[in-house]
């Protein structure tokens, strides 16, 4: 059971959908309920049923273009394709790393910091470290586990290089609830 809603650039695209997105959806896949806020800060970026917002800053590192789900809305138990294209302005070496924050409504239910060089490695993705400077594309498919609530879900994503600097910063929203009619 993999999430690939935080594949949001090259070091991410692969390795944070490898590990973080399943851990969550573990936890999330048993809590229901919940309300989120969308976040302001930066350009937004809203469909159907998902949305994210760019919180990063123009001089970081890498810098996402676009994130596109298929099928768009997700649906729980079906295939999704997600499609990332982003740019990395300099080296990520090994040590760069992402802190996640999963939230359903108030509730916390994920805090954890992954490695995401060792991510890559460990799901034998297509880009490892060092990655290099360029533009990237990353295209990964994921089944969605059927049990996933009706509720609405908050994913932040703080990335670091390994010196501690700013690497990305990406907020996802994902709405699981049935539409009004």
């Amino acid at each position: 059971m993999r999430l690939s809603l935080l594949a949001l650039l090259p070091a991410l695209a692969t390795s944070a959908s490898a590990g973080i997105t399943g851990d969550a959806l573990g936890i999330v896949a048993n809590v229901l309920g919940g309300n989120v806020q969308l976040p302001t800060d930066g350009p937004v970026y809203t469909f159907d049923s998902w949305r994210y917002v760019d919180c990063g800053l123009p001089t970081d590192p890498i810098q996402i273009e676009s994130i596109e789900l298929s099928p768009d809305p997700p649906k729980p138990g079906k295939e999704l394709e997600v499609k990332v294209k982003a740019s990395a302005a300099e080296v990520i070496e090994d040590g760069a790393y992402a802190d996640v924050t999963v939230k359903l409504g108030l509730i916390k239910l994920l805090q954890k910091r992954y490695d995401l060089c060792e991510e890559a490695r460990n799901a034998n993705a297509t880009i490892q470290c060092p990655v290099q400077e360029g533009d990237y594309t990353v295209v990964q498919k994921v089944d969605l586990p059927k049990e996933i609530p009706r509720a609405k879900f908050i994913v932040n994503v703080r990335a670091y290089t390994a010196d501690d600097d700013d690497l990305a910063c990406l907020d996802l929203i994902v709405d699981f609830m049935p539409p009004k009619d």
